[in-house]
């Protein structure tokens, strides 16, 4: 028997296949969501947060963040303990999870799933019920985005290369159920079963993996390659104490149990104009800076960020709310008199629809009846400008604390 993996542009009758081939070979599945609920609960992270990193959408706050970083980090390690178990036997994976799986690991049945664009749309139309057009234009994105994160995170330009797979399938010729015995027709074929180079590379998976998690809970964001307990370590920013920075990133990997030999060089992508930067996971980097005068807001976020703290910033009550929507800070430092949607109405939105956010209220112009207001609404901190900034990173630091904990 082997591992199937299954990946799949969209709407290319995937988890359709998925369930036929459980059903016919009795094989476990490992759900994406399990591979996430497991690398959220090793890793501290929010569900949430872990399986935005399947996903090319970025958060405006992850080059402060590198949570995606982190987040992948995890997942792999996931991944690789559970080759390690399992010894990779009667297996069924699917998703963008599948890609980070080494191609030194052999013994992987792998599967691609395509169709042509008319059947797509098809499938979307009658799914989402939308109309043709809304339906081809959100699948084009879907193959744009799959197309960025596959280049970014696996370093491959073609989702689909025949050279990375062991059999492509076009859905749009084939039903499930003859797409599920062809698959299955190969399945006790010489080249699946386990070697002893391809069980080496499993190790090396794991080994690789946790000396990432270990180097990006230490605020690192480096590449990383292990072969046969051997770990090569790439730098890809400009680093102006290159020894320092080789010292501690040597101390950190040699307590990793399993290593016996370290290299650190500098990547083909090194890129002398992007300064590397250690980050601090304990201080405040998802804050978002909420008021209309432009310049101090934009001071504000620069000032911060000097003091590592990471920031977005925006200039009106509406702009704010849509961000919070779909990517929502940790905590916000909100000016209470703007133009359109004030403080206090923002202040009750988001208390309401995001309680978890902690709001501290930093404005020039209010009066004691609003900051008792605001403290009943659920404000963190009720702050007055002009604010020295290191009573702002102080109240920012315990509202962040707060957040942390509240998590766990």
């Amino acid at each position: 028997m082997a591992i199937i993996t299954i990946f799949s542009a969209d709407f290319c009758k995937e988890n359709e296949l998925i369930s036929k081939l459980g059903e016919k070979t009795g094989f476990k599945l490992t759900s994406v969501d399990q591979i996430v609920s497991e690398a959220a609960t090793l890793s501290g992270m929010d569900k949430a947060k872990v399986k935005k990193a399947l996903s090319f959408k970025t958060s405006v706050f992850e080059r402060f963040t590198h949570e995606k970083k982190f987040a992948l980090a995890y997942i792999k390690l996931v991944l690789s303990k559970m080759l390690m178990v399992s010894a990779g036997r009667d297996l069924i994976l699917n998703g963008y999870a599948t890609q980070l799986i080494p191609r030194e690991i052999t013994h992987f049945y792998r599967v691609g799933l395509i169709s042509d664009m008319q059947s797509r749309v098809d499938a979307m139309m009658e799914s989402e019920k939308i109309s043709e057009k809304d339906a081809e234009r959100t699948i084009r994105k879907l193959d744009t985005e799959q197309l960025q994160w596959l280049a970014r995170y696996c370093e491959l330009d073609d989702p689909f290369n025949p050279a990375d797979y062991d059999l492509i399938i076009p859905m749009n010729k084939e039903s499930v159920k003859d797409a599920a015995d062809l698959i299955i027709s190969h399945i006790d074929d010489d080249i699946f079963q386990p070697n002893a180079a391809s069980r080496q590379a499993i190790k090396d998976f794991n080994l690789q993996a946790t000396v990432e998690v270990a180097l990006a809970a230490k605020g690192h964001n480096v590449i990383v390659h292990a072969n046969c307990f051997k770990i090569n370590i790439l730098i890809n920013k400009n680093v102006t104490r290159l020894g320092r920075l080789e010292k501690e990133l040597r101390s950190i990997v040699s307590q990793v149990d399993g290593v016996d030999e370290i290299e650190i060089g500098v990547s083909k992508h090194f890129n002398k104009n992007d300064i590397y930067r250690k980050y601090d996971r304990s201080l405040p980097s998802r804050v978002l800076l909420v008021d209309d005068e432009q310049e101090f807001v934009e001071t504000l976020s620069d000032r911060l960020t000097l003091r590592k703290m990471g920031s977005a910033v925006a200039h009106d009550g509406e702009s704010a709310l849509k961000l919070i929507e779909n990517d929502p800070p940790d905590v916000m430092v909100l000016d209470l008199k703007m133009h359109g949607v004030d403080g206090i109405e923002i202040l009750k939105r988001v208390k309401k629809d995001n309680p978890s956010i902690e709001v501290i209220i930093l404005t020039g112009h209010g009066s004691e009846e609003d900051k008792e207001k605001c403290m009943e609404l659920g404000a963190f901190a009720y702050l007055r400008k002009p604010l020295d900034i290191s009573e702002l990173s102080a109240v920012l630091k315990d509202a962040n604390e707060k957040v942390k904990k509240s998590a766990l």
